[in-house]
């Protein structure tokens, strides 16, 4: 077959795709929707974890943290409960007795909905206080926009010191306003501004600048009790000190917690890189839910395309007669009605990635996480297109191929 017929036969599959705009576009929808939902899905999810590795790349990969062990359900026939949480008393004993070349941070929530006054203007009471000592930004990745950071003076006094995060600042400054140094109230209770963090973004759609740092030892008059959950964290000088910081840790924290030999461990330690893999992984299974969800679609469309070209083939029964008659041959005759089949698909499935990206994307811009185009996945796209619309129309393009140009020609 020569390349005339062949740009001929591509041809003839345009007019004839044309001349059934409605059939087609009714395809093309199918198998846009099932291409559009897995392009998006994906795209959205890539940008998530671009911004989850991104938040733990501040971290590092030499941090670790401890805190009390949560219920976990059953294990073993029995009931996991949750420990008692860890204390101020234990939190300072154990940064005091680890003897690992490590930087230790403490910290403590002290209240997820406080309201941040300056002046007239106040915040909406949503504010995160966070008590900090002076190793908690080195450790968490933070850094300050201006001022200073928590210093080991600042925690053995009783000043109301604060920290600002930069939504706090902007709802409550001017942009031509330093904050450095001006008392703002949470609360009730006056603290002067010693820093502003830089602005560190969102993750998981969650704002990290909605929130302020106070002194861990002010957080424990002002707002901790009974019940408070310090959290302590790890920082080792090399990557390769790791395990033995990790295995110290576990030694120095069972004293400190006095758990008893052969019992189970009254605290967890997590590595921040297993924190990230973790968080990964779980929105790995919304990409598998979209391919599942894609290759239904898919599946889907590529019946309907089937029977669409099927009908195409009864419609057409004469005008196949007629090509064959003036010296069409079977293989060309296929290969028209594949290359329309092939078409169709390929517009569905570039006008689902286009739909797909742009979807995806605006679900990413809600939240706050970067704009990405997953190339791998746009080609996996094509390629199920591809395969979808081949499938669906060698079996209209074989029975097109047999058909006897006799019967054809007397065909009404």
């Amino acid at each position: 077959m020569t390349r005339s017929t062949i740009a001929e036969n591509i041809k003839v599959s345009l007019r004839a795709i044309r001349s059934q705009l409605l059939r087609t576009i009714l395809t093309v929808s199918i198998i846009a929707l099932g291409i559009m939902a897995l392009i998006a899905m994906v795209t959205a999810t890539e940008s998530l974890k671009g911004s989850i590795t991104e938040s733990f790349s501040s971290v590092g990969t030499n941090t670790f943290s401890i805190r009390n062990k949560r219920s976990r359900g059953r294990r073993m026939g029995r009931i996991e409960k949750q420990t008692p949480p860890i204390s101020y008393r234990e939190a300072r004993e154990f940064k005091r007795d680890l003897d690992a070349d490590a930087t230790i941070s403490l910290s403590a929530m002290g209240s997820g909905m406080a309201t941040i006054k300056y002046k007239s203007e106040k915040t909406n009471p949503n504010v995160q206080v966070l008590g900090i000592d002076e190793n908690y930004l080195h450790n968490s990745g933070y850094e300050l926009s201006s001022g200073r950071n928590f210093t080991a003076n600042d925690l053995s006094t009783p000043q109301n010191l604060v920290i600002l995060g930069k939504d706090v600042v902007g709802k409550l400054f001017d942009s031509w306003d330093d904050p450095v140094d001006k008392v703002i109230s949470i609360g009730s209770i006056p603290y002067r501004v010693v820093g502003v963090l830089s602005e560190k973004g969102k993750i998981m759609g969650m704002s990290q600048d909605n929130q302020c740092f106070i002194t861990l030892t002010n957080l424990k008059k002002q707002y901790a009790t009974a019940k408070t959950n310090y959290s302590i964290s790890v920082m080792v000088d090399k990557v390769e000190d790791m395990d033995d910081a990790i295995a110290e840790t576990y030694g120095v924290m069972k004293v400190v917690r006095g758990d008893r030999l052969g019992e189970d461990h009254s605290f967890e330690v997590q590595q921040s890189s297993g924190m990230m893999d973790t968080m990964t992984d779980g929105v790995d299974y919304v990409s598998y839910a979209a391919v599942i969800i894609g290759l239904i679609t898919l599946f889907g469309a590529g019946i309907g395309l089937m029977n669409i070209m099927l009908v195409s083939v009864t419609e057409r029964t004469k005008e196949i007669g007629v090509r064959k008659a003036v010296g069409a041959n079977s293989r060309a005759i296929m290969l028209q009605f594949l290359v329309e089949a092939i078409v169709i698909g390929q517009i569905g499935g570039i006008m689902g990635i286009l739909l797909g990206i742009g979807v995806g994307n605006i679900v990413a811009s809600f939240m706050n996480t970067p704009f990405v185009i997953p190339w791998y996945w746009i080609i996996v796209g094509v390629t199920m297109c591809l395969i979808t619309s081949v499938a669906s129309g060698i079996f209209p393009a074989f029975k097109a191929a047999k058909l006897d140009p006799i019967e054809s020609l007397r065909y009404e």
